[in-house]
């Protein structure tokens, strides 16, 4: 194991867990909590669940697990190239998406609409919430009781509202501080994760090629450079290539730049870096602007493809019924949803209590349900 930093997370500067339990044993406690991770219904249920395209459209498309992974990879590749804790940025990775709702971010846009007279619907805050209350595991404590810095990094983004309600962890929000770099390293994991891997699905459907894509300076230039080395290559090979070749470009800047960065201020802990206004893990100008190229041309050709958007209605409608035939009609009501609403008489609570399972459903099932409840 190398040495940490001395601005890293480590247990003896953590802020701990809300509930106090006994030493972790052989692991450590991020350990801990990434294994608790993993073990969580939740986690699991993201095998179903969708990244662009709807689960059924395709085997090989990726889902919101395959996607955690890979963040996951990449989180500990930076995390241990800069001497920061890889087994808490590993666990952040893996938790992020833990609130995202069938359907990707067509099914969060819609479950905010259904919400937008009881507090809408954040799908970070939706990850939190399911760590700390939803997840049904241990009898000492709701949720997975995850250590501090964990539920920090899991809290990406948050409104000033819903911050000023979660009290300690929502503080940064509404003070504008950071989090800890392990946190920040998640965040813009996540980020070339997505933009990359949604490249690879989206040629492997068919909706991007390319010669579109050679608009994008960070793709070009890697194009440019695999069909000069190899100019027999197939498309599938050239494919990977590119995107394991503009991966490896975005991490390697984003490790230089941050190590820079770190370099440039007076850090000697992890509340250094919490107390700053600005994040220090960040690519150079060069690369954050060619990412940001190829980022609004994901956004304007590939989510916003005409394919694309006819899955993404289709999946705001899914969510449109199931809420509103829970809210208004009992017969409609599962077994297990019936359990949660037993003793509920507050209109938002049960509206809350609806999000939360419908925000948890996978894509089959929340089709399978609709077609259920309106039958």
């Amino acid at each position: 194991m190398f040495e940490l930093a001395e601005y890293a997370a480590r247990e003896e500067n953590s802020r701990g867990r809300v509930h106090p339990e006994s030493d972790a044993g052989l692991r450590n406690e991020f350990q801990r909590d990434r294994d608790r991770i993993i073990h969580s219904s939740a986690f699991r249920r993201l095998e179903y669940k969708t990244q662009v395209f709807v689960n059924h459209e395709g085997d090989m498309f990726r889902t919101r697990l395959t996607h955690s992974l890979e963040v996951s990879q990449i989180g500990r590749t930076v995390a241990r190239c800069l001497h920061l804790n890889e087994d808490l940025t590993e666990a952040i990775c893996l938790a992020h998406d833990l609130g995202h709702t069938p359907f990707g971010h067509a099914g969060q846009d819609a479950l905010n609409e259904c919400m937008k007279t009881y507090d809408g619907f954040e799908h970070n805050l939706q990850s939190l919430r399911v760590v700390d209350e939803l997840e049904e595991k241990y009898a000492a404590f709701p949720g997975l009781n995850l250590m501090y810095e964990t539920r920090e990094g899991i809290l990406k983004h948050c409104s000033k509202k819903n911050a000023e309600k979660l009290g300690e962890i929502g503080l940064r929000f509404t003070e504008k501080k950071m989090p800890g770099l392990e946190a920040q390293i998640a965040n813009l994991a996540d980020e070339i994760a997505y933009n990359n891997h949604d490249v690879d699905d989206g040629i492997r459907a068919g909706l991007l090629n390319f010669e579109q894509l050679s608009d994008c300076e960070l793709f070009r230039e890697q194009y440019q450079y695999v069909i000069k080395q190899w100019d027999q290559l197939d498309e599938k090979r050239v494919k990977h290539e590119l995107i394991r070749r503009m991966i490896n470009k975005l991490v390697l800047d984003l490790i230089e730049n941050t190590l820079k960065n770190i370099q440039g201020e007076e850090i000697h802990h992890i509340d250094d870096v919490r107390d700053l206004a600005y994040p220090l893990v960040s690519f150079s100008d060069e690369i954050k602007e060619r990412h940001l190229e190829l980022k609004r041309f994901l956004s304007k050709n590939l989510y916003r493809h005409e394919k694309v958007m006819e899955m993404s209605l289709q999946a705001g409608k899914i969510i449109h019924i199931l809420f509103k035939a829970y809210m208004e009609d009992k017969s409609s009501l599962n077994d297990e949803l019936n359990r949660y609403l037993a003793s509920v008489q507050d209109t938002g609570d049960r509206a809350r209590i609806i999000a939360n399972y419908i925000a948890g459903m996978t894509d089959r099932f929340a089709i399978a349900e609709s077609q259920r409840v309106v039958s």
